[in-house]
């Protein structure tokens, strides 16, 4: 079985640790067919330059893409190494996400909600003194938006907020009564040609479950879902590939047939054997 990582975050991530070579090497040394290097870049906040916590991503993308390209050359031979991004919030400010696609030639996007307009990051969230309810209708109504922007190949961690929820609480909040807002997600994905992605970083950060969970996964599919991308986020090397043959064989659970790569936004099918 050929096992592929698409969401792997070198050092330039200003949370990650790992250059883009050690991750290739990494992955080399653990028979991997393919990885996509997605760099954060968090739309609105191009346009604060090196004046926020992130960095310039005006620097950090370009040197992502150099990276990831001489690693594509160096390796060829051993690893499909594919040039990509996560591209955080790109509804918030549609001009920062235009100009975050122009830095380079990718072959794969990542679209991502870290947080909701005018708020921290859940990641910064003290969920025990706020209306999770009333943050979870408005993640999925963001993520209804998000869907819905063209530029882009795979939703990422669709339940990332429950990561910080169950941190914070100690608990993980039902989805049923969001499913309507999640079920209007899969399906612009769907009519859309996009892919949804299996985020497997729960089953060792402590969630437990995918993100999204095997329901979820489930029910994409019911509803018509093609493409799925499995990936670990990982932010250092000992994490690469980690997890990938879990969320290969939850997939396969689920009904698919096979799993996606994205090479110049073309998807490329794996099949499960």
């Amino acid at each position: 079985m050929k096992i592929c990582d698409l969401h792997i975050h070198s050092n330039n991530s200003f949370d990650a640790k790992s250059s883009v070579d050690e991750i290739c090497k990494t992955a080399i040394e653990r028979n991997l067919y393919a990885v996509a290097v997605t760099d954060h870049c968090e739309a609105p906040y191009i346009k604060c330059g090196e004046n926020c916590e992130f960095g310039s991503f005006d620097r950090h993308i370009p040197q992502s893409i150099s990276d990831t390209f001489n690693a594509k050359e160096k390796y060829r031979s051993h690893l499909n190494v594919l040039c990509g991004m996560e591209l955080g919030e790109p509804v918030h400010d549609i001009a920062c996400a235009e100009h975050a696609l122009a830095y380079g030639d990718f072959d794969f996007i990542l679209a991502s909600v870290h947080n909701l307009r005018g708020m921290d990051d859940f990641y910064y969230l003290d969920f025990t003194k706020l209306d999770t309810d009333r943050i979870l209708n408005m993640y999925f109504d963001e993520l209804i938006e998000t869907a819905s922007f063209k530029h882009f190949d795979s939703l990422a961690h669709l339940t990332y907020p429950l990561r910080y929820i169950k941190s914070k609480t100690g608990n993980v909040p039902s989805l049923e009564p969001y499913q309507d807002k999640i079920d209007e997600v899969y399906k612009i994905l769907i009519k859309n040609n996009k892919a949804l992605e299996i985020n497997v970083s729960g089953f060792f950060k402590g969630l437990g479950t995918s993100l999204p969970d095997e329901e979820q996964i489930k029910r994409f599919k019911e509803l018509g879902g093609q493409y799925v991308t499995i990936g670990t986020d990982a932010h250092e090397c000992e994490f690469v590939g980690k997890g990938i043959e879990k969320g290969i064989g939850l997939a396969k659970k689920c009904g698919f047939k096979y799993y996606t790569v994205f090479e110049k936004h073309i998807p490329v099918c794996i099949d499960i054997d």
